[in-house]
């Protein structure tokens, strides 16, 4: 009976008779959510196109209806938001839920894992097939193993339990053959046990897309382990997938970026140093943009950092209690009667003429300090509202910026960032770089007679804590994955059969799913396109 009226429920807010598959996924879900057994999950693995996020979305709305604790998470900030849109409820990043920062900050910064604190609660995370678990990442959030941290996280809650969506067709996390957390038998050796299901069925609207089209053909490709010749794209009779000739790019990209905006226009390329040769290009060609950095520029985080976000709460902190002594001190200042001018009606005055501390209550527009990401992840976005000034030190450049992070709300936020790793071809400084700059600022701190002291303070240093930037406007399929933008140019680079592999094919598969609604192929050859 609990079950049948929680599947009616949905379908009210689903809105149209569900696919058979998703009538099937509803039921798997009602199920799971009314199993008694505390040690329950569920993936729900869903293609390009097949409702799974229509559901999802159809799910989120019920369960807030029925006052049914819920939350939602992703693996980064741009997938986050996309959730956030789509379920029309706040989504966070996993790392910000279930880690907290230790009471002393190294070198890379330290994440334990939090306690879970909530109870009946459901997790829902999205994009769950870029969580890993080889720890590739280092040790400085948790056990290193984000699948082993977020599952012990959920499960020592009361009540609590975890439903992961995701797309298996899609690039798996670094370093890994497939998407651990939409490996049933995975989950299972955690001694859950496992709910599943799949969408695949692609709706008869979605067909009349040519995105999704060419990208449920493409996934065909990888479940049928057919994997023989480069793809052939279908573009005759779509009106949402163009080629794009070289030629013609910079006024299609002008043509976006006035459109939809920089924030929704991205380029998807094969590596680092193809990125650097279209950002290049785009600032160079299409924004004219000749200084090295300038405001509006859209730049990317390119490693991890936390020390920002640590001074940012810190700052906040601060703050509060220079505000809470000013409040103090108007709160304990003895007005003389003859003074007030308020009338009676609107004030209510104590005979003493002392208006009580308790009353105030002190208001800030800003961010309270839990509210702040942990830390700046790398591919988070950034706008450059301002360029305040440029330094060049210790053999680098830097420059200090006010940023605005889209993902997070049009979070602010005033930083020293790194200038010489904006054109570079490794992803980020190199280790030989890095060293470079940790002897050149130690220098600085010679002064300090104990080394554990002068660490310290080399920890703290801003020009060791820059950010490490590149621009933003084309991007490796890795950075772009779990975002979406209204206008995707893909750029595959030079193909021939040889080169043929299921890595590119999950790369193809990714690269078209980031649009939602225009997706153009940059340079695409005659010999993968289909002839209608």
């Amino acid at each position: 009976m609990i079950i049948d009226e929680l599947k009616y429920k949905i379908l009210q807010q689903f809105g149209f008779p569900p696919t058979q598959e998703q009538a099937h996924a509803l039921e798997v879900f009602a199920e799971f959510l009314t199993d008694r057994d505390p040690h329950v999950v569920m993936i729900l693995r869903g293609s390009a196109g097949t409702g799974k996020t229509t559901l999802s979305g159809a799910i989120v709305r019920t369960l807030k209806e029925i006052h049914q604790k819920v939350m939602l998470l992703a693996p980064t900030g741009r997938a986050a938001k996309v959730f956030s849109l789509n379920s029309g409820s706040p989504a966070y990043t996993i790392h910000r839920r279930i880690y907290r920062e230790k009471s002393f900050s190294g070198v890379e910064g330290q994440f334990n894992l939090n306690d879970n604190l909530y109870t009946d609660t459901l997790f829902m995370v999205d994009e769950a097939s870029m969580i890993a678990n080889m720890g590739l990442g280092g040790m400085s959030f948790g056990s290193g193993c984000l699948l082993d941290d977020l599952v012990h996280f959920v499960y020592q809650g009361r009540n609590d339990r975890l439903l992961l969506i995701g797309d298996k067709a899609q690039l798996p996390p670094i370093g890994e053959e497939e998407s651990p957390a939409l490996h049933a038998a995975m989950l299972e050796g955690y001694g859950l046990k496992v709910y599943e299901c799949d969408l695949n069925e692609v709706l008869r609207q979605s067909e009349e897309s040519g995105i999704l089209y060419n990208a449920t053909m493409i996934r065909q490709m990888i479940t049928h382990d057919d994997i023989t010749q480069l793809p052939k794209i279908h573009f005759a009779g779509y009106s949402d997938i163009k080629p794009m000739p070289g030629a013609e790019l910079i006024e299609a990209l002008a043509d976006s970026y006035h459109h939809v905006g920089l924030d929704d226009t991205i380029v998807v390329t094969r590596s680092n140093k193809r990125a650097n040769i279209f950002n290049q290009g785009i600032r160079n060609m299409v924004l004219d943009r000749e200084e090295e950095l300038s405001q509006g520029d859209i730049l990317m985080i390119v490693k991890n950092n936390y020390y920002w976000m640590e001074e940012e709460r810190k700052k906040l902190s601060e703050e509060r209690r220079v505000k809470s002594e000013e409040f103090n001190s108007l709160a304990n200042l003895k007005v003389p009667s003859s003074n007030l001018k308020v009338p009676s009606s609107n004030l209510k005055v104590q005979s003493n003429h002392t208006v009580p501390s308790s009353k105030f209550q002190v208001q800030s527009n800003q961010l309270q300090s839990n509210e702040i990401p942990a830390f700046l992840a790398n591919g988070d976005r950034a706008k450059v509202l301002k360029v305040r000034r440029r330094i060049d030190l210790y053999g680098f450049r830097f420059a200090t910026l006010l940023l605005q992070f889209p993902d997070y709300d049009n979070y602010e936020l005033e930083a020293t960032v790194l200038l010489d790793t904006l054109m570079s071809e490794a992803p980020a400084l190199t280790h030989e770089q890095q060293e470079q700059l940790f002897h050149q600022i130690e220098e600085d701190y010679q002064d300090i007679p104990l080394k554990a002291d002068r660490m310290k303070a080399i920890r703290q240093d801003q020009f060791f804590n820059a950010l490490q930037v590149k621009f933003a406007y084309a991007v490796t399929c890795h950075k772009a994955q779990g975002g979406q933008w209204a206008h995707v140019y893909v750029d595959q680079g030079y193909m021939t059969d040889d080169m043929l592999n299921p890595d590119y094919i999950h790369w193809l598969y990714t690269a078209f799913t980031r649009a939602t609604e225009m997706l153009y192929l940059v340079n695409w050859p005659e010999t993968q396109t289909a002839q209608e």
